[in-house]
């Protein structure tokens, strides 16, 4: 591994978002502070206009938003009708019966989103996206406001916030809540879903402050130089990828 590396960054903005825990399906729905990877895999294959082979492509984030709120929605469940049921005030037949499930989602207001994907050639395709760029629910367009090309450098020196991190952090920092996250969904085996624990980092973490045991070697981190620095450290970047790797816990 090299000590730069040339990357894609995007910088994606809405009005609202939301991405809920796939395993709530009535009374209300929870959003996760951030995006699951699951999420982002759809986001950039709707920005290229197919999907892309997951293999060798690395994925770093930073999210935030201003606030989050509930909102009332409906869902239309609609199912076939019975061979007598007929329309109201008709002796025509009725095809289909629905009925309306009121709900509260949570929702997260003025989301931002920066990328960092290590395929600077993708940099034409997020600046003429595909399809309209989306980020949660269909309805939750974004607008790409920045995309330009950053080299990373490794350091072992870096803070951390706004971002999803390995399971491994757990035992680093108290810093961070764990969720179970959608990571990839297999489009190709009707959409099976492979699901992993990750930290969700929203508060500032030095590297500095991170434990490690006594006999591990000192760690080192992506970083991006543009961003501003804090308390001397660079912002640290933490490259994801789709399948988890070997060494991945």
């Amino acid at each position: 591994m090299g000590d730069t590396q040339l990357v894609l960054k995007v910088v994606a903005e809405g009005l609202t978002t939301s991405f809920r825990y796939p395993h709530f399906m009535y009374g209300i729905q929870p959003t996760y502070p951030m995006p699951p990877l699951a999420t982002l895999y759809g986001h950039i294959a709707s920005t290229l206009g197919y999907w892309f082979d997951p293999a060798g492509v690395e994925v770093g984030f930073l999210f935030s938003y201003q606030s989050k709120f509930t909102d009332m929605e409906h869902v239309h469940l609609v199912s076939a009708a019975g061979p007598r049921a007929k329309m109201p005030n008709s002796n025509l037949p009725k095809a289909t019966e629905g009925s309306i499930n009121p709900f509260n989602r949570e929702q997260l207001y003025r989301p931002r989103l920066v990328l960092y994907l290590n395929r600077p050639e993708w940099e034409a395709h997020f600046r003429s996206p595909r399809y309209p760029v989306i980020l949660g629910r269909s309805q939750d367009l974004f607008m790409y406001t920045k995309v330009e090309l950053v080299e990373l450098n490794r350091s072992p020196n870096a803070y951390f916030q706004d971002t999803l991190a390995p399971y491994d952090f757990a035992r680093r920092t108290a810093v961070g809540t764990v969720y179970l996250m959608p990571r990839f969904l297999d489009y190709e085996n009707n959409r099976f879903p492979t699901f992993d624990r990750f930290v969700a980092i929203q508060r500032r973490v030095h590297a500095r402050d991170l434990l490690r045991n006594a006999d591990e070697e000192p760690l080192e981190w992506w970083v991006d130089p543009s961003e501003p620095q804090i308390e001397g450290d660079a912002l640290g970047i933490i490259l994801h990828t789709w399948h988890r790797r070997e060494n991945e816990t």
